[in-house]
């Protein structure tokens, strides 16, 4: 499965752009998901929601749609990362496991200033629980630092069979490393001048990468710092248009999914 989506879904360019003319506030979410196959919750990143919240957003949705949802900054911007337990198990307990079947990746992102500590890191890893209210969990791993490009990174995160994110980001570093039975990429180049966001070859070029991570591959024109290629075996595959032109982001997506 191939699964391609946006960040959030409440975006005000948005009305008139990919949501009709007129469309309650409260539908949009239901829309989205019909034309989406993701959607990447970033609200949790800046606070705890509600477990009825998170029901509400389950419930919205059709059968086979999957959110994936961003790791509380409170987290993430510890000092000393494998101190998390506590706020792991408060993040966890918060009502997340409301989304059920619905429930995708959670994605723990790291600021520019969070450093490669191979042992802090490996600490941290350590402490991601396998489960939460009786859904398995995975766990993929978006950093921010060139210190990151080595090895040593990509052997930890393998061991654990955590993801590391694919950034394709003019700012921040792009692992194609394959570390767990998922894989996840961000696209951050979308441009507003162009319809769909990415222009059409490179569009083609993503969902040619896409299926190549679905087969059990590894794109060979993305780069990699692992000492060894991954097990081939077939994946599922998150791909999230975020950032860049962000009004361009669903349309870029809707032209992914229609080559997938």
């Amino acid at each position: 499965m191939i699964r391609v989506g946006v960040g959030g879904w409440t975006f005000a360019p948005w009305r008139g752009t990919f949501y009709p003319d007129g469309l309650k506030h409260d539908d949009e979410l239901a829309y989205a998901a019909s034309k989406l196959t993701a959607i990447e919750i970033n609200g949790t990143f800046y606070r705890t929601q509600s477990p009825a919240s998170f029901a509400k957003w389950r419930d919205a949705t059709p059968e086979g749609f999957v959110f994936s949802v961003k790791g509380h900054r409170a987290i993430v911007n510890k000092k000393v990362l494998g101190e998390a337990g506590e706020a792991l198990d408060w993040f966890f307990k918060s009502g997340i496991a409301e989304l059920g079947p619905k429930l995708g990746p959670v994605l723990w992102q790291f600021a520019p200033f969070k450093k490669f500590d191979p042992d802090d890191f490996a600490a941290f890893l350590a402490l991601l629980p396998e489960s939460a209210g009786g859904l398995t969990l995975r766990h993929a791993v978006e950093v921010r630092s060139q210190s990151y490009l080595v090895p040593a990174f990509v052997a930890l995160c393998r061991k654990h069979r955590v993801a590391i994110v694919f950034a394709d980001s003019d700012d921040y570093p792009a692992i194609a490393d394959v570390t767990g039975d998922f894989v996840y990429a961000r696209l951050q180049r979308s441009r507003e001048d162009v319809a769909t966001g990415y222009a059409a070859k490179d569009l083609d070029a993503w969902a040619k990468r896409a299926k190549a991570w679905a087969a059990g591959g590894e794109p060979a024109d993305l780069p990699r710092f692992g000492d060894k290629p991954a097990r081939k075996a077939k994946r599922e595959v998150f791909v999230f248009m975020i950032s860049g032109a962000k009004v361009r982001a669903p349309a870029a997506a809707t032209a992914l999914i229609g080559r997938l």
